[in-house]
């Protein structure tokens, strides 16, 4: 006969000590829960093994069990992660990391209350659509600004608020597919503005677009091909062609920009046009995102003549695209930093950009032999390559140095998955059937934490 007697009641296990530290940590409701299904598996092993289980190890059983059903339940799907991957605008990984004083910005605003949508200087309702405008004017030459909550939405309210109805012209070869398979296409279908294509895949000429404007013709849309790189037989206007060209024909043109790079790019992002390049050229609206090349929060800016973005920021579809106050205190910060020409030290994704393969190098050899001399351990230094990423300056490979590390009677892709079960997990990738990390993208705060990290396995 199965001895039950051994599970003590839900009211004998809340008056241990263990279990009312589970209670303050996770509530009573939740942990009452937790015991309950532990006691329930107990009660089915006794039953089912005719398991003979003492009291104290029956206890004891429950309530570890209750504990790890807790952590399990109530652990944070979202974590904070070690990018060692070379990969600078990972996707994946939330792309940009924010610079300093964007995070003491966005506690000070997110910790209390703040002036969102209030005037200040005349103690009366404001617009919250203003924040950030004067610095993205000055940063990028600009007459207006506005920001929703990523360049997707971007798009979509440019073209629902200059097209809506009529038709938009766009090359054949920039009818792009973004991140999670959206494409240029769909986007424009929930504008309710009509695609008219034109052109080949590899070549467009100006007079396509020419040849294309009628009388419905309410846009030339631009789209910079910042997540692909066509090759070989090849042509695309210029930008200041498409310009010269809407102003014959009295058509608004906009870009949409994509990766948002503020500042000049070291050389070898040279095909990356700067935002205020494009607005020099004379385009009546640019579209970026906020989290690419320019480092910030997530968000899709839109820069132009201020009749344009004007027309944009009253759109019905504003309310639902619109940011938080988290968003702006953010942008604005990271945009202080670009306005004080600091950018390059201080935005992350900026200093990784920069960073020399000498300077990599640097880091990677102490780090390397740090967790060489951990036993059971090996590293080498070989050169490779980072990656832009984020669908920025695609082709585009900066050189790196690379950590390679092997652990005695681990396979790599065994180590590669033991990596990311650490807290916080570590996410290296696998080159060559190596595991190896790139000290690009991981922060310089991070090295020590690094190291830390490889002596628990």
């Amino acid at each position: 006969m199965s001895n039950f007697r051994v599970i003590p009641s839900i009211d004998e296990l809340r008056r241990r000590p263990a279990v009312r530290a589970l209670e303050a940590e996770f509530g009573a409701d939740a942990t009452v829960d937790a015991l309950r299904a532990a006691a329930s598996d107990l009660r089915a092993a006794i039953a089912g093994d005719n398991e003979q289980v003492p009291d104290e190890a029956a206890t004891a059983r429950i309530e570890s069990t209750a504990s790890a059903r807790l952590r399990s339940a109530f652990a944070s799907s979202l974590q904070s992660v070690i990018n060692a991957t070379g990969v600078i605008v990972h996707t994946n990984l939330g792309r940009a990391p924010l610079a300093a004083s964007a995070l003491d910005h966005v506690a000070r605003v997110a910790s209390g209350y703040a002036s969102l949508e209030y005037d200040l200087g005349r103690g009366t309702r404001g617009r919250r659509d203003v924040h950030a405008e004067g610095l993205l004017c000055r940063l990028t030459g600009a007459e207006a600004a506005v920001v929703v909550n990523n360049n997707a939405a971007a798009t979509m309210i440019v073209l629902a608020t200059l097209a809506a109805g009529r038709e938009v012209i766009v090359s054949r070869g920039e009818l792009v597919e973004i991140g999670g398979g959206f494409r240029i296409p769909d986007v424009m279908a929930q504008s309710r503005a009509f695609l008219r294509e034109v052109g080949t895949t590899n070549k467009t000429r100006a007079a396509d677009y020419a040849a294309a404007i009628t009388e419905r013709t309410a846009l030339i849309l631009r789209v910079h091909p910042s997540n692909f790189r066509v090759e070989g037989f090849t042509e695309r206007p210029r930008l200041i062609d498409l310009v010269a060209l809407g102003k014959k024909y009295n058509v608004p043109v906009a870009e949409d920009l994509g990766s948002g790079l503020l500042r000049q790019p070291p050389d070898l992002l040279r095909s990356e046009p700067t935002v205020r390049e494009t607005v020099a050229a004379g385009v009546d609206v640019c579209c970026f995102s906020g989290d690419k090349l320019l480092g910030g929060p997530q968000a899709g800016i839109i820069v132009g003549q201020a009749a344009l973005v004007d027309r944009i920021r009253n759109h019905p579809l504003m309310r639902a695209l619109r940011v938080d106050k988290m968003t702006y205190a953010a942008l604005e910060a990271t945009l202080i930093e670009y306005a004080a020409g600091r950018a390059s030290a201080t935005v992350p994704v900026q200093r990784m950009l920069t960073a020399t393969a000498d300077e990599i190098r640097r880091r990677a050899d102490a780090v390397a032999g740090q967790i060489g001399a951990i036993p059971g351990w090996r590293t080498v230094l070989v050169e490779g390559a980072s990656a832009v990423g984020g669908g920025s300056a695609p082709g585009v490979e900066l050189p790196t140095w690379l950590v390679v590390v092997q652990k005695d009677g681990a396979s790599p892709d065994a180590l590669e998955g033991k990596l990311r079960r650490l807290t916080p997990p570590v996410i290296a990738r696998i080159d060559g059937d190596q595991v190896v990390l790139d000290l690009r993208t991981v922060l310089p705060d991070q090295d020590a934490q690094l190291l830390r990290l490889f002596t628990r396995l």
